[in-house]
């Protein structure tokens, strides 16, 4: 069975899959077995695969599907795009394939989420109930623009409340935010509840190896 972790985020577009990508390269640079996925994904275009989420994550076209088996056109929260195309994401197959993913895969298993905490999966489920379905610990992706520090403390209320205490928040560095990365920390830092925070710059390669170091030796 793998390590296993889930990677989330406060909101869409902060460095989900840079984070997922960059600690998938510095797992296979040392060699370390390493898998991701995005089972869920809005906006894709199979013509321009080559741009998208999952081909950063080591996708081949020919591939996708063993990556991302749901996958929808328009760029909208998965619940619309589905509708879109008169489908609907069946929350249990979702789970039950996700949870087969875990058991069959050796080394560290990194499954990322869509957009936010509490983006809608259908009428009555988001990725809150995804997450809480797999059991498996929660990486909280932040970022470090004017309105992160609520954004990212809303998102931390929502997960406690379905009994969720993340294992790591990270805080990526917008780029061309207004606030510095220092006084977001330091803003942050005494709502976090204990939760460990983890610094990570735009292009920062030995930030991301350092990272993949904790979540490989934290469990």
């Amino acid at each position: 069975m793998s390590n296993s972790y889930f990677i989330t985020a406060t909101g869409t577009d902060l460095g989900k899959t840079w984070l997922t990508a960059g600690v998938v390269a510095a797992c296979k640079a040392r060699g370390v077995p390493v898998r991701a996925l995005k089972p869920v994904m809005s906006g894709y275009d199979p013509a321009r695969h080559e741009e998208s989420d999952i081909a950063k994550l080591g996708a081949r076209r020919a591939a996708v599907a063993d990556i991302a088996p749901w996958r929808f056109a328009a760029p909208l929260s998965p619940d619309l795009a589905a509708a879109r195309e008169g489908r609907a994401i069946d929350f249990a197959a979702l789970v039950d394939w996700c949870r087969a993913e875990i058991g069959r895969t050796p080394g560290l298993l990194l499954i990322e989420g869509i957009g936010g905490a509490m983006v809608p999966l259908d009428a009555t489920h988001t990725v809150r109930d995804w997450i809480v379905a797999l059991d498996i610990p929660v990486v909280l992706v932040a970022g470090s623009y004017l309105g992160a520090l609520s954004h990212t403390l809303t998102a931390l209320a929502a997960l406690h409340a379905a009994g969720c205490v993340p294992a790591a928040i990270v805080v990526n560095e917008s780029a061309g935010g207004t606030v510095s990365l220092d006084d977001t920390l330091a803003s942050l830092r005494p709502h976090a509840g204990g939760v460990p925070l983890h610094v990570l710059r735009r292009d920062d390669a030995a930030g991301l190896a350092r990272f993949a170091d904790w979540l490989l030796n934290s469990r």
